[in-house]
């Protein structure tokens, strides 16, 4: 599969000032900072200091990043929520579902903790989980359906696993989940940005984002994808102003919900996370889908076969189709390691027992031969420290 053309990609890159003197590897966990974005949030400080409180400037920015995030996914605005973080649009969605008539939920080991975590607190509510656990890296699609029965209320189903990059059988669940008349939730966190998504073709009843990682935001703002016209068991037990047919009624004896997504919205949102999210995806709005996907595609393929020449030991699938934007490194100790590479300015993301090195479509091959160049270094390092404490000879007494 070929990279990009050197002329996209390079002008994408340059887009992202601190990629002249660091190798970003982490947008697993925060994409690299754009010019857009530094501007934007630029343009936030500026306008509290030049107009105090202009509210109506900063509600704008909100309705623009929700505007722009439907797009990116297919949707439209009234089916998108603005929630503080994944997790809440998570549960969110979990509050609403009547859990004594269907109890059945079914997640994977390859969830997000804190997405599982919320569906794990649903068994108090009469919810009985079931895992399908992982197998050689990922979950093959006949075990999640065979999870799946006419007990299911909820199926969740990442786009793509936070743990190793593998991509879980979407399409596949959510056909399962469809026949029994089980509804669907996709996390896409891990995924969005850099792979197509497209909410029509998913069929999903749900779909959570944030903005932090492969859109090319900042922490404290994510996005709740509700199909249109999907009716609630019960309304959404956590609420707010903004979750109001008319928020600016002020009604405090009044408690009405939206047909729209926005009935799943609560307090008033992050602005400069807005701003931020904003300006991510305006950066990602002129690039084809398909085109990041291939590129970064191409390039997780040469880190894999690069790692693997030079003895590292992976946890991703090594079939490139089951592969996301990632790859994993397994590794004793994989926060001194990612330490190690940070004094060389090379960004990677340490999780549990792996080493996670992550693409966008402003990474190039130069990044992947500064990270073996860098872990050759270092595992010549560890082995010479290890031959030493090996043969010292114990002091006397």
């Amino acid at each position: 599969m070929p990279i990009a053309p050197l002329d996209a990609a390079e002008r994408f890159r340059a887009r992202f000032p601190s990629l002249k003197d660091t190798v970003h590897l982490a947008s697993c966990s925060q994409g690299a900072a754009s010019e857009h974005m530094l501007t934007a949030l630029q343009e936030f400080q500026w306008s509290m200091r030049s107009q105090g409180a202009p509210w109506g400037a900063w509600m704008a920015q909100v309705d623009a990043a929700r505007a722009a995030f439907a797009a990116r996914i297919g949707a439209q605005p009234d089916e998108i929520a603005v929630v503080g973080c994944a997790s809440e649009g998570a549960y969110q969605v979990a509050s609403t579902l009547d859990w004594s008539r269907r109890p059945g939920l079914v997640t994977t080991d390859m969830e997000f903790p804190s997405i599982a975590h919320v569906w794990l607190a649903q068994e108090r509510r009469g919810a009985r989980v079931h895992h399908v656990p992982e197998r050689e890296g990922t979950v093959p699609a006949e075990d999640y359906t065979a999870a799946i029965d006419d007990s299911t209320n909820l199926v969740s189903v990442p786009l793509v696993s936070y743990r190793n990059g593998a991509r879980l059988p979407v399409a596949e669940t959510v056909r399962a989940a469809r026949a029994v008349g089980a509804r669907v939730f996709v996390d896409a966190y891990q995924g969005l940005g850099v792979l197509p998504v497209n909410v029509g073709e998913l069929d999903c009843d749900y779909l959570v984002c944030g903005a932090l990682k492969y859109l090319l935001g900042v922490p404290g703002i994510a996005f709740l994808y509700v199909r249109g016209g999907l009716r609630d068991d019960v309304d959404p037990q956590l609420t707010g102003w903004f979750g109001r047919v008319d928020p600016f009624g002020f009604d405090p004896r009044s408690l009405d919900f939206p047909d729209t997504a926005r009935r799943f919205e609560t307090g008033t949102p992050s602005i400069p996370s807005a701003y931020a999210a904003a300006a991510g995806l305006r950066t990602l709005a002129d690039i084809d889908p398909k085109d990041i996907e291939a590129h970064v595609g191409a390039l997780t393929a040469y880190a894999h076969a690069r790692l693997a020449e030079t003895g590292e030991t992976l946890a991703s699938p090594a079939e490139p189709h089951l592969r996301g934007p990632q790859v994993a490194i397994a590794d004793s100790a994989p926060d001194a390691l990612a330490a190690a590479l940070a004094e060389r300015r090379i960004v990677t993301s340490p999780r549990g027992t792996l080493l996670r090195v992550s693409f966008h479509y402003y990474s190039n091959t130069s990044d992947v031969d500064a990270l073996i160049d860098a872990l050759g270094e270092i595992r010549a390092q560890q082995h010479a420290h290890q031959h030493v404490q090996e043969h010292r000879t114990p002091r006397s007494e």
